[in-house]
């Protein structure tokens, strides 16, 4: 994952759907400033009718009002949680306050916590300041996908699995083990770097059209604050997948990877369960099991 890592140090402004960060609210009566907003049950999805909850102030204190008001965390679609018609009254009493869908959709967009996805994609995290790479400040959005990546992504980032197990490389460069991949090269498509890549630091050999695409990381930088090679908006790094024989022998080509290994999941987890795109690994796992 040559140009991804280290994570350290980053500010988590969530850390996974499973959880609310420390978060006192801030909302009350009165003269107390509400954040925490519920749009009417007119969103139909699954059968049912749906309310968005919001905060205007920050996802922490969304977060922190979803788990006091017993909302469960796989509601959670990166900037809102999605809330059955029978619950309104519920939410409302927990301590929201009822808008219209229009309003509530302009203090979205108004408060900056708008997280931009595509139709079928889920928002898995969001980060401040995870990349000591980039040198400055920025947000990394952790989105898993089934569309096809972006053609401007940088770099590319491959999960391969036997099942049970998955490859991990090490980069002299840095800490830690991390999947195989890296930058894209002048003229490459991602697709084409990724496969490129993979051969490089594994000794794996696959056909750019053959893996698939499950997620991306986007890391956004404010205008006038590029950090080469990482420009000001966003910046992609696709994620793709692909299943390999039982436990084929890997050996790095590249000189800046110190070594690839196999690891079973629980020991992969264990090395970099704590890592922000950890999360892309999960969900991928989880929905191969399905």
């Amino acid at each position: 994952m040559d140009g991804t890592a280290p994570f350290q140090g980053g500010r988590p402004v969530f850390v996974s759907r499973d959880g609310a960060a420390p978060f006192r609210s801030t909302r009350g009566i009165g003269s107390v400033l509400v954040t925490i907003w519920v749009d009417p049950a007119v969103w139909p999805a699954h059968g049912h009718l749906w309310s968005h909850v919001i905060s205007d102030l920050s996802l922490a204190e969304l977060h922190d009002f979803a788990q006091r008001a017993g909302i469960p965390s796989r509601s959670f679609e990166g900037d809102h949680y999605d809330v059955p018609a029978q619950r309104l009254d519920d939410v409302i009493a927990a301590g929201a306050t009822a808008t219209s869908g229009r309003d509530g959709a302009r203090r979205l967009a108004m408060s900056g916590l708008r997280f931009r996805k595509r139709k079928g994609e889920r928002p898995l995290g969001r980060f401040e300041d995870a990349l000591v790479a980039v040198g400055g400040p920025h947000t990394l959005d952790i989105i898993a996908s089934p569309l096809e990546p972006l053609p401007t992504a940088g770099a590319a980032v491959l999960l391969v699995s036997d099942a049970t197990h998955m490859v991990l490389v090490r980069n002299g460069s840095r800490p830690g083990w991390a999947p195989p991949g890296g930058k894209r090269d002048d003229g490459e498509t991602v697709r084409e770097a990724a496969a490129r890549e993979l051969l490089e630091e594994t000794g794996l050999r696959f056909e750019a059209p053959t893996l698939k695409p499950v997620g991306y990381e986007r890391i956004s930088i404010a205008p006038g604050e590029s950090h080469s090679p990482w420009t000001d908006g966003p910046n992609y790094i696709a994620v793709f997948a692909t299943p390999v024989r039982p436990q084929e022998p890997v050996a790095t080509q590249a000189p800046d990877v110190l070594e690839a290994r196999w690891f079973t999941f629980a020991d992969a987890a264990r090395q970099c369960g704590h890592e922000p795109w950890w999360l892309v690994v999960q969900h991928w796992l989880e929905t191969a099991e399905d």
